[in-house]
């Protein structure tokens, strides 16, 4: 069995990417540096997303150390997903992302006025 490091790619962008580059984890881990989310309450919030697709995202995210899963021990049970400590490590990455994406979209409303 290989370990993980085996498998992550040698440039540190590309690993990154492999990690939480999918459209799907990067708006997952956006609702997340806010606060815990239930799994019924992430689907409603991202456009989009199918039940498999926000599955797996968040079970590679969970596999990745980036996530952690809570069930509470109620009835019925409570399950809410909330960033790890590596997760939170990508908050000013995340961050740049929305402050570079706001930019861009001024600049555009500003150079082609609609």
């Amino acid at each position: 069995m290989r370990s993980k490091e085996d498998i992550l790619p040698e440039c540190p962008v590309a690993t990154t990417v492999s990690l939480i580059g999918s459209k799907w984890k990067l708006l997952i881990m956006r609702n997340l540096l806010g606060r815990p989310w239930r799994f019924n309450e992430l689907q409603k919030s991202i456009d989009g997303i199918s039940q498999k697709a926000l599955t797996e995202a968040l079970r590679s995210m969970e596999a990745d150390g980036i996530v952690r899963r809570t069930v509470y021990p109620e009835v019925p049970p409570r399950v809410e997903y909330s960033l790890t400590e590596l997760g939170e490590s990508m908050r000013p990455i995340i961050k740049a992302m929305e402050k570079w994406g706001s930019a861009y979209k001024e600049q555009i409303n500003y150079n082609y006025p609609g």
